[in-house]
């Protein structure tokens, strides 16, 4: 009898874990997303970067303006001299966002023409299973 509540608590325990650690495992895989979405969007690939955003980034921009908003965005910032992670956070609920699984991902940015911006990029869990870029802000 001593050893049920051993067990008991082990499956307690255990039984937690499975939410946590898709919540951990999505982390790094819309780290990866993000890294080649920037990369897209780096060399001045905007159509491509459209292509490979969410269902959501594209009901909500279509490609043409998503390339005229980038290239105005981007092109007065010069080119990319570095960027480092600042953040990381996995998120079920944004503002003005559906429920879902999304990771707000924060980088500390230097340009050529702009020594120090902060690059917000949101991948979110896609409905074919794919992290996939829901949003993106340059301050």
């Amino acid at each position: 009898m001593t050893y049920a509540y051993p067990v008991l608590i082990a499956i307690l325990v255990l039984g937690g874990f499975p939410a946590h650690a898709a919540e951990s495992d999505a982390v790094p895989k819309a780290q990866v997303s993000a890294k080649a979405w920037l990369a897209l969007t780096d060399s001045g690939k905007y159509a491509e970067s459209w292509n490979g955003a969410s269902t959501l980034f594209k009901t909500a921009i279509t490609k043409a303006d998503w390339e005229k908003a980038i290239r105005a965005t981007r092109a007065p910032l010069g080119a990319l001299k570095s960027r480092t992670l600042k953040s990381a956070t996995f998120a079920r609920t944004l503002p003005g966002a559906p429920d879902g699984e999304y990771v707000v991902i924060q980088y500390e940015t230097a340009f050529e023409n702009k020594a120090a911006a902060v690059e917000t990029i949101t991948p979110m869990l896609d409905k074919d299973g794919l992290w996939r870029i829901s949003g993106y802000y340059i301050k």
